[in-house]
């Protein structure tokens, strides 16, 4: 046998100081080495699933159309009757500033209208990663084809329309404002789908999140939300630098000064279309064409108003009077916030508050102090709020 040590080794035997025990046991303590995350949070997340797999088949398609207004309306291909069976699962997980939803569903085409938009004038992004199947979607005559190993960016802030083959999407909802900073790079990019292999870090990143969904704790959320919007700007950095956008940055601008300036305003009564021209130092014809794929300048500031205030009366820490969040968001009276609220919810401020604080003595033994939104539509309509 050799009497290099090293060589002991390599053959697999650990060498020892016969010579001086002491020094050996120093070298391999007793003591286990300290672990990590041995104490985890319980996760904070727990799905919304729709299917139509259990209805009959002449409900399947109804019932998908119904689940998604006001968002878009959809319609099945030429040819295909209503009484066809229309497969559609969809699961949405809520990460508090980003929506993240599997969807899997038959062929169809969809719509999101000015009608659309004036019923539920959401701006937010949406970002899809096709996992099978394929999509055309066109705005302002542009189209889009998505597939397999692209990202596809669309604003539901502005009409589109498309149709899907039968497909596999992860979806990714984030508000408009968690780009303020590069508003103008995500409306560049609207309607393009992009590849590449910024793209596909993008995609593999999405996945690993997916995967991981049912064990990520409240605290890790920011953090997944935070990372996800900075790969997606990085994603549509070298694509927003090959469009030829230079004379349509300006409008965009100017449509992000207006939506800041309207948010630092929701609680003035002064804020109205001729204060907003003057703000913004343009005429009140552009200002409403500016406005119009939103459903009007006047209908995107009172729609920002109820969301804010439905927010507040969703928020069971917010103990302020009916009459004072009407306030608080631009409304002088409370006749009139009240009948706007109930047009636009379909149900009364005094319902929505009585809503919560149900939910709260039904649910505060398994989430004290936080409420659940156990509709798509509904958290849709409160992301970023």
């Amino acid at each position: 046998m050799s009497n290099d040590p090293i060589s002991e080794h390599r053959n697999g035997e650990l060498p020892t100081d016969t010579q001086n025990p002491a020094r050996d046991r120093r070298r391999w303590p007793r003591q286990p080495a300290p672990t990590f995350g041995s104490n985890i949070a319980p996760p904070a997340l727990s799905p919304v699933r729709f299917s139509t797999r259990d209805l009959t088949p002449s409900d399947q398609f109804s019932a998908w159309a119904a689940y998604l207004t006001p968002l878009v309306d959809v319609r099945l291909p030429d040819g295909v009757p209503l009484e066809a069976a229309f497969h559609a699962d969809h699961v949405v997980w809520n990460l508090g500033r980003m929506l993240l939803v599997q969807q899997h569903v038959s062929a169809h085409s969809y719509e999101r209208s000015l009608a659309n938009l004036r019923a539920n004038p959401i701006d937010h992004w949406c970002i899809a990663i096709p996992r099978s199947g394929s999509a055309w979607t066109e705005v302002d005559g542009r189209v889009a084809e998505s597939g397999v190993g692209r990202v596809d960016i669309t604003s539901l802030g502005h009409p589109f329309r498309g149709r899907t083959t039968e497909s596999k999407t992860l979806f990714l909802y984030l508000p408009r404002d968690l780009f303020g900073d590069v508003a103008s790079l995500l409306d560049a990019s609207n309607n393009i789908a992009v590849s590449g292999n910024l793209a596909e870090v993008l995609i593999e990143y999405t996945l690993s999140i997916e995967q991981r969904l049912s064990t990520l704790t409240e605290e890790e959320l920011p953090s997944v939300v935070q990372t996800t919007r900075e790969m997606i700007v990085a994603c549509l950095m070298p694509s927003a630098s090959r469009l030829e956008v230079a004379g349509k940055q300006s409008s965009l601008a100017l449509m992000e000064r207006a939506r800041q300036h309207i948010h630092d305003n929701l609680a003035s009564e002064n804020l109205n279309p001729q204060s907003l021209s003057r703000a913004l130092g343009i005429s009140r014809t552009q200002l409403y064409t500016l406005f119009e794929p939103s459903g009007g300048v006047a209908r995107y500031i009172q729609k920002r108003r109820l969301l804010a205030a439905h927010a507040a009366l969703s928020d069971p820490d917010q103990n302020s009077r009916i009459v004072e969040i009407a306030e608080q968001v631009g409304f002088s009276s409370a006749a009139d916030f009240s009948r706007a609220f109930s047009r636009e919810f379909g149900y009364s401020p005094r319902e929505a508050r009585n809503r919560i604080a149900a939910a709260g003595l039904l649910h505060s033994s398994q989430t004290p102090g936080k409420q659940e939104r156990n509709t798509f539509m509904a958290w849709l309509k409160a992301l970023g709020s």
